[in-house]
């Protein structure tokens, strides 16, 4: 009986593999404190940004990632024959071999090309959008968004964190809460009277965005209280 079963599987396994329905090869990867660079069994790079968590499953005509938690800067082997495919969030990212970053934040999910070309997916709500990126393009989509947003940006200031700096350009709270709180234990969270379009600008270490956290009185017009969860909320004054 252990025999049949065994065969059972290992036909089973074949078939599925025959048909891209079963990898022959998983790896899980996960940071917390350290920026970490791997290589998965196809010969692509990665580098993983702190608190980031992926998995790669690599099948016969396909190549496939779920990013769960995080970022990671992907430097994709080319193979014309078996597509690269992210999944995050609500979406996708599809490639053959490129060079491109992923950030995912809750349901938010931004996508930055160096190299190559890639094309982006989103099913929000069961509607499907699709967009193309060139080097040097950014897109940004979430569950709640109508549409993918593209726009071009300064790519050396979007992958700062490989060099340990978080780089936020004249953003409103509301945009720059997601990228401070990748880096914290508690997220921040704003508070009924936080002036959401108060502005924020400079660079920091991303090993020191609570120091960050606490200085944002001396510069906006907030003060911070702290729920009894030991999430530090952010109040107008």
């Amino acid at each position: 009986m252990a025999s049949t079963i065994l065969v059972t599987l290992f036909v089973g396994g074949w078939f599925g593999w025959q048909k891209d329905l079963v990898p022959n090869w998983y790896q899980h990867f996960s940071t917390s404190n350290v920026v970490q660079r791997v290589e998965l069994v196809d010969g692509s790079q990665v580098e993983l940004n702190l608190n980031t968590a992926f998995t790669y499953l690599n099948f016969r005509q396909h190549r496939s990632v779920t990013l769960t938690d995080g970022e990671a800067f992907f430097k994709v082997n080319k193979d014309m024959s078996r597509p690269f495919i992210v999944k995050a969030g609500k979406g996708s990212i599809t490639v053959t071999g490129t060079q491109f970053n992923v950030w995912k934040y809750a349901d938010q999910v931004i996508v930055t090309l160096t190299e190559g070309s890639v094309k982006v997916m989103n099913d929000a709500d069961g509607a499907k959008q699709a967009a193309m990126l060139s080097p040097g393009m950014q897109a940004r989509y979430a569950s709640s968004m109508p549409h993918i947003s593209v726009q071009f940006v300064d790519t050396e200031s979007a992958l700062a964190w490989r060099d340990g700096k978080l780089i936020l350009n004249n953003l409103t709270l509301v945009e720059a809460l997601p990228l401070i709180n990748q880096y914290l234990d508690k997220p921040v969270l704003l508070g009924d009277s936080a002036p959401v379009n108060s502005r924020i600008g400079g660079i920091y270490n991303t090993r020191n965005i609570s120091d960050l956290v606490h200085a944002l009185p001396r510069v906006l017009p907030i003060s911070l209280s702290q729920n009894t969860e030991g999430n530090v909320i952010i109040n107008g004054k």
